[in-house]
């Protein structure tokens, strides 16, 4: 790796030390290098947008200037050919940009009036966690995250960016949140920065914090960035708003951390992929907001990323962008996305149901706090849980996942009718083993 500079990072990086000299600091070597260029093919393009020869870009258009495509493709699309087959920008379509900022508002209606970048398009979440891996951690770096994580994070950071994955107990032995824990472990990660990961409602567990947890992270988190260290915090909201319970926080984290403190910048990892139910379009967000940023720093934060975004994959499904810009825009979307969450509301509270009707099944396995998400954890008394799994598999027809000494229940994907059976086979496997 060259440790050239080009001229626009470092212009870039100028103006982000400019705005907030601990943000440059968050930087990592490859985030201080890299930048959207504007002075190549892609300006070139543009300059020449509108012209009536357009001889830069990289597609092929038919005689009449439309999108060259294949009719045996274009016929199974409802869209425009001019929305389906181009490339879509390296940051996104820009009004789908627009439209997910003002959701996020919607959703979060303590960002009103706060600061925050205008989100940029992903290939879904799991992208942005990797680009957010780019910008912030080099090798040797720290993540910090509860010990029930997502296994991809060990590829995304661990493996392909060399970040140390360093983890806390995820819950109390009253089963809250283990705030606690994350301040040990923060302690015992000494160094000037230090990347945190909080992922709610969390995968595999199913848990978001409570209403009365997030005011004592919130001053955890800021307390350690007033002691002067620089702290990135990614924000994992794969599964934001699917929270089924009074007392639980329904909101993003981002509101109440983009603004905390100078020292901390606030990454918010989102999408569609399981809030719309569109697991294929493979389309996600990513967000920043810090205490005092302003136009500059955003949009010099944006064209780092989108050059990441470039480098990595060039840009995001123009077709999948398209719908769901559409989709946003139709009246019908709000009662047919709580429609949804009914379905998977009704699921949950007929799991609370069954393990309330069988108290025997505690003597078997033990639920582990759960109250949103797709998913729910339990944890045999007695059993080796991949045993388990593989009697659950040989004899009773039913799959769960086994890691971290627990078993994942995905209800998101059990019909109503077969989670009283699964629990009832649940329990004879774990008597059996």
């Amino acid at each position: 790796m060259t440790n050239r500079v080009d001229a626009q990072a470092a212009a870039l990086n100028e103006v982000i030390t400019a705005a907030n000299p601990a943000v440059a600091d968050m930087l990592s070597t490859r985030g201080r290098r890299i930048y959207f260029p504007k002075l190549g093919i892609l300006a070139q393009s543009g300059e020449a947008r509108g012209k009536t020869i357009n001889a830069t870009i990289g597609t092929a258009l038919a005689e009449d200037g439309a999108p060259l495509c294949l009719p045996s493709i274009a016929s199974q699309m409802n869209l425009p050919k001019g929305a389906a087959f181009p490339y879509a920008p390296s940051p996104g379509v820009p009004d789908l940009r627009q439209q997910w900022g003002k959701m996020l508002l919607d959703k979060s209606p303590e960002l009103a009036g706060k600061t925050f970048s205008q989100p940029l398009v992903t290939c879904a979440l799991t992208h942005g966690l990797s680009m957010a891996a780019y910008l912030f951690c080099d090798d040797g770096d720290v993540l910090l995250t509860p010990d029930l994580y997502w296994e991809n994070y060990d590829l995304i950071f661990g493996i392909s960016y060399g970040t140390t994955i360093a983890t806390y107990p995820t819950f109390t032995p009253a089963g809250g949140f283990n705030l606690d824990g994350l301040r040990k472990a923060m302690a015992a990660h000494a160094g000037n920065k230090l990347v945190i990961s909080l992922n709610f409602p969390n995968n595999p567990t199913g848990y978001t914090l409570l209403e009365k947890e997030v005011p004592e992270l919130k001053k955890l988190l800021v307390a350690e960035a007033q002691a002067g260290r620089r702290l990135v915090v990614l924000l994992d909201d794969a599964y934001f708003g699917l929270v089924f319970e009074n007392g639980v926080y329904r909101q993003s984290l981002f509101a109440d951390l983009c603004d905390a403190h100078e020292n901390l910048l606030a990454v918010k990892l989102d999408g569609p992929t399981k809030e719309d139910y569109v697991w294929g379009f493979r389309v996600g967000f990513i967000t920043f907001g810090v205490k005092g940023g302003t136009p500059a720093l955003y949009q010099a934060l944006e064209a780092k990323c989108a050059g990441a975004i470039r480098a990595n994959i060039s840009n995001a499904s123009m077709p999948a962008q398209s719908m769901l810009l559409a989709a946003w825009k139709n009246p019908a979307y709000a009662v047919e996305k709580q429609q949804a969450y009914d379905t998977l509301k009704t699921r949950y509270q007929e799991i609370r149901r069954v393990l309330a009707a069988h108290p025997e099944y505690r003597e078997a396995f033990m639920a582990l706090p759960y109250n949103s998400g797709y998913f729910m954890c339990v944890k045999p008394c007695r059993a080796d849980p991949e045993k388990v799994r593989q009697k659950l598999l040989a004899d009773h027809s039913t799959g769960v996942i086994s890691l971290c000494g627990i078993l994942r229940i995905a209800f998101s994907a059990t019909p109503l009718a077969k989670i009283e059976p699964l629990f009832a086979s649940l329990y004879q496997a774990c008597q059996a083993v």
